[in-house]
């Protein structure tokens, strides 16, 4: 303990920019919409209270691969769209892009519109390819 005393004593200007730094993280960070799942969590979300996949990827890269039964409505559409969701208001939502980046601002619009219990998946389809889980090809 004596030793971090004296080390802030120190350098007080590179354990400011640290703690700036962190709070700019832990700000970015809450402002995201919806937890994050991971794939274990998601399969069981699905497998259990039927959740719907709602994959916002462009259709060229949602045909190339996608979660079964998941529902394509790109990111750019999904206001225009969200009528489409309607019936699933109250039913677990997971929202899937690649990374797992993009899925943040339609949690958003998702939350913003009533919906109840949106989450997002977890390093995105990439996450999932990378755990060798099923992927169907349309």
């Amino acid at each position: 303990m004596e030793h971090l005393i004296v080390f802030v004593s120190n350098h007080p200007v590179l354990v400011t920019s640290f703690v700036v730094l962190l709070l700019l993280l832990l700000f970015t960070e809450s402002r995201k919409a919806g937890k994050t799942v991971t794939t274990q969590q998601a399969t069981q979300l699905i497998n259990q209270q039927q959740a719907k996949v709602v994959d916002v990827r462009e259709r060229k890269e949602f045909s190339e691969g996608h979660i079964v039964d998941a529902i394509n409505i790109p990111l750019n559409k999904l206001t225009e769209h969200m009528s489409e969701l309607e019936k699933f208001k109250d039913t677990p939502i997971i929202i899937v892009d690649n990374m797992g980046q993009h899925a943040s601002s339609a949690g958003k619009a998702l939350s913003k519109a009533g919906y109840t219990h949106v989450v997002r998946l977890q390093g995105g389809i990439s996450g999932w390819r990378g755990e060798n889980l099923p992927l169907v090809k349309s």
